[in-house]
């Protein structure tokens, strides 16, 4: 029977404050799980932001582009990213025709939640507030 916003159950009992109490049970879970949803897909982003970017790096350089040329293209690429935590290296720019060319970028994600320091724990200081992401990518000279 409700009277206003007084609800009362069967044997006349108030039960007050009830879903106010299992709100604020169920909150942190929920904003547990859409934090890490957030946190995966912008890590995927990264993630497949930083291949490609050493792909289309190696990919130039196999057409004889110098490193200079080759790391513009790599930033360019992955414009997306912080550019102060995207690092490349070069390896073998305008070598010899039928050597490879290798592009090597990393990128140091850092968690936007404060997942961090769950995952820390649950992981032994394995995962941390950063994640290295890594991507090699070698092509031929022509």
């Amino acid at each position: 029977m409700k009277i206003g916003r007084l609800v009362r159950d069967n044997n006349g009992v108030r039960e007050r404050g009830q879903a106010m109490v299992e709100f604020a049970l169920i909150i942190p879970i929920f904003l547990l799980l859409v934090f890490a949803i957030v946190d995966f897909g912008m890590g995927f982003h990264a993630w497949i932001t930083v291949t490609n970017g050493a792909r289309e790096g190696a990919r130039i350089g196999a057409v004889g582009a110098d490193a200079a040329t080759i790391e513009t293209k790599v930033r360019d690429t992955s414009a997306s990213l912080d550019g102060a935590n995207l690092g490349v290296t070069v390896t073998n720019a305008q070598g010899t025709p039928g050597d490879a060319v290798v592009v090597d970028v990393t990128y140091d994600y850092q968690l936007i939640t404060p997942l961090s320091s769950i995952m820390g724990f649950v992981s032994g200081n394995t995962l941390g507030p950063n994640i290295v992401f890594k991507s090699s990518s070698e092509m031929r000279l022509e």
